[in-house]
């Protein structure tokens, strides 16, 4: 356990895509949800970011449509099809700056924790492939091995910092000395808690905020499988992303790269 903490939202942060979207097809193939269902949710994912997610009411529909939405699937089903998809639909578009820059926080002595208001069965393994085992999950109440219907946590918006305070509490962690990393301005709440707070492949609003507060901006684009983070270490060195504010810096870094290739190439 660490002396402070390193916060990780999920989805277009950690993850190039949305966690909980990723298995709406093994879902759809063992009938867990219908066509309409796929669609649906597609549509509300949609919405919420592009409202930038900070409707309260907006959250709130979009939670009890999840929780009707799950109502009567079997908990061990859902984690099945997780364990059995998570190489196919979530390993190879996990960003490498945000996988060198998870690695950077744990050897400073950090806990990393992951927050995302997809659902515990899904984060939770997601952190695993990361060597993380530190959630804060939407957590679905369950009677009978079934999902009830009712959530009991849903981790998204202002509810995000209320279990971030709670484990903060539990661990001893101050909070003005822990780190924060979002891409979106639903995330606010979770940012300005924190001592050090980044802005990760922003939303309009949040680039704004960021620009405004002098938070960093940092641009992560490229996700890589774990296997070939391992033996390449990492393609994207997270230093080249975190050096400066906005999306000008990683263009330079980008274009200085390619002419020292173009460079070698004449030499050679």
């Amino acid at each position: 356990m660490g002396l402070s903490a390193a916060f990780f939202d999920l989805d277009k942060t950690v993850i190039a895509k949305s966690s909980a979207l990723a298995f709406g097809r093994p879902f759809y193939r063992d009938g867990l949800i219908s066509r309409r269902d796929v669609v649906k949710s597609a549509y509300a994912q949609l919405m919420f970011r592009l409202g930038g997610g900070t409707d309260e009411q907006a959250m709130a529909r979009t939670r009890d449509y999840l929780a009707a939405l799950c109502k009567g699937w079997r908990v061990e089903q859902v984690q099945q099809i997780v364990a059995e998809t998570l190489n196919d639909l979530i390993n190879p578009y996990v960003y490498a700056e945000a996988a060198a820059l998870i690695a950077e926080h744990q050897a400073a002595g950090r806990d990393v924790v992951l927050v995302s208001a997809s659902g515990d069965e899904m984060v939770r393994p997601i952190g695993a492939l990361l060597g993380i085992t530190d959630i804060i999950a939407t957590r679905m109440a369950i009677v009978d091995g079934r999902y009830s219907g009712e959530v009991e946590f849903y981790a998204a918006g202002p509810a995000k910092v209320v279990g971030v305070r709670e484990l903060a509490a539990a661990r001893g962690y101050d909070l003005s000395d822990c780190f924060a990393y979002s891409d979106s301005s639903s995330d606010l709440p979770l940012l300005e808690a924190v001592g050090h707070p980044s802005a990760v492949n922003p939303d309009r609003a949040l680039r704004r905020v960021a620009l405004e507060r002098s938070w960093p901006v940092l641009e992560f684009r490229h996700p890589v499988p774990l296997g070939r983070r391992l033996r390449d270490r990492p393609a994207v060195p997270v230093a080249a992303a975190a050096l400066g504010v906005g999306v000008g810096v990683a263009i330079g870094f980008a274009i200085y790269g390619r002419h020292r290739r173009t460079r070698a190439a004449a030499v050679a």
